[in-house]
């Protein structure tokens, strides 16, 4: 660890001691340390890099306006750069897609976009309360926070996070359980104790719950619900939108249209801050400057987002690649998984390893990919999924260079952990893949 980092930052840093080496510059798919070692990048910005590290297509733009005395921050005053993005966003994304949403610019993270999306389904419907599901994760700010599964992450605010009611998420009560009946069940008895939400929260994959994927029927059901109870659905798009599960918005095959989206990370395209909060038109309640704050116009990122929808969503080709790729993902994932008695599940290319009971293997992996040159998280209730997030603008080589990285970790892990034989305990969360591949073909 650079004594630095070990001297002068608070010790509530986390990645610099999962990935311990002081880095100096990044390209693509890999991030560079000061002796000029590359990394190759499983990880992503923890999906805020979906193409890539310092990608030219973006970055030429950005230092041209620069250069040029471009308005760099400007609250939410109308500027050149805000006005191309919005013309872009609707003509690339919202239009194709036939999306009827007004944009808002609600600060520069996703914390912040979720943070609007609650208060703003607070007041259109005039509830107090919010669902939200088991091993969610929805940011750090004390009310996207208050929605958050993760305990330890929740006790970090020092006080009773309420406003809240934690329902079960798919497969969480096992395969065989709709978890919805229940949900439907306390809404529909008065004497539950359980109001109605003014919204529902919910990711339709959870990266940060373990790589945990909610079935278009289950989507589909659950925006019903939500409409038969007048509350609105909220889906947290910040990790897996922008491209991340194949198309621009994770929902968009699912069968579900959200009455507000919660979009940052890759939004940007290039790591710059950046997030938007989406909604019906009817939803549009807001008093001027009734939510605001200093750094929601950040116009570095809209010249960056702009050049990133005129690169890569003009047509489908990314889609079709990272389709491409996560069926080779898939595969040889899915081979590791029945080597080793693990579980696969996963959408476009973000995917996971679930160790279950082992949960050390994970862990395990992760630091002896970064010894070996891959920078791979953990994620999951007990960190015991091994997570992949690569850019997806990675190349096949690159993908599968790590991918034999990950057979290999395992294997030692398995080796230095707890045997090979090791049978796990049944995982409350069922295994899926993407679709239309209803069950895991393994390759030997």
């Amino acid at each position: 660890m650079n004594r630095t980092i070990e001297t002068l930052e608070s010790e509530v840093r986390s990645y610099s001691r999962s990935f311990p080496k002081v880095f100096a510059r990044a390209e693509g798919s890999e991030l560079f340390d000061r002796q000029g070692r590359a990394y190759l990048d499983f990880f992503a910005g923890a999906g805020a890099l979906n193409y890539g590290h310092n990608n030219r297509h973006l970055q030429a733009p950005l230092l041209n306006y620069i250069e040029a005395g471009g308005v760099t921050h400007s609250l939410d005053m109308a500027t050149e750069a805000k006005c191309n993005f919005l013309e872009r966003f609707a003509a690339l994304v919202l239009g194709p897609r036939d999306l009827d949403y007004k944009t808002m610019f609600p600060g520069p993270t996703g914390t912040n976009s979720v943070e609007a999306a609650l208060k703003l389904a607070r007041k259109v419907t005039g509830r107090a309360k919010v669902a939200s599901f088991t091993r969610g994760f929805h940011g750090m700010t004390l009310g996207s926070l208050a929605t958050t599964g993760n305990a330890g992450k929740r006790h970090g605010a020092g006080l009773a996070l309420g406003g809240v009611d934690r329902m079960p998420f798919d497969g969480y009560l096992g395969e065989d359980v709709d978890t919805l009946d229940y949900v439907e069940r306390l809404l529909d008895d008065p004497s539950s104790g359980v109001d109605a939400p003014a919204a529902f929260i919910v990711e339709t994959v959870q990266g940060e719950g373990g790589v945990n994927l909610a079935s278009p029927a289950w989507l589909r059901r659950l925006a019903d619900l939500a409409h038969r109870h007048a509350a609105l659905l909220i889906i947290d798009d910040v990790q897996v939108g922008c491209g991340r599960t194949g198309p621009f918005f994770s929902f968009e095959t699912l069968g579900v249209e959200p009455d507000i989206v919660c979009l940052s990370k890759s939004l940007s395209g290039y790591g710059l801050p950046f997030a938007l909060t989406l909604f019906r038109p009817q939803l549009d309640v807001w008093k001027p400057g009734e939510h605001n704050g200093t750094f929601r116009g950040n116009n570095l990122a809209f010249v960056t987002a702009t050049a990133a929808l005129d690169r890569y969503w003009r047509d489908d080709a990314l889609t079709r690649a990272v389709d491409r790729k996560a069926e080779l993902v898939r595969q040889r994932l899915g081979a590791i998984a029945e080597r080793f008695d693990a579980e696969v599940r996963g959408r476009g290319l973000i995917w996971g390893l679930d160790f279950g009971s082992r949960a050390a293997v994970a862990g395990l992996a992760s630091r002896e990919a970064f010894g070996r040159g891959l920078l791979i998280e953990t994620s999951g209730a007990h960190d015991e999924v091994l997570k992949l997030l690569p850019p997806l603008t990675i190349t096949e080589a690159e993908l599968e260079r790590g991918l034999d990285i990950i057979g290999e970790v395992v294997a030692s892990a398995i080796a230095r952990g707890d045997g090979r034989t090791s049978k796990r305990k049944p995982d409350r969360e069922r295994r899926r893949v993407e679709q239309p591949k209803p069950e895991l073909a393994v390759q030997p």
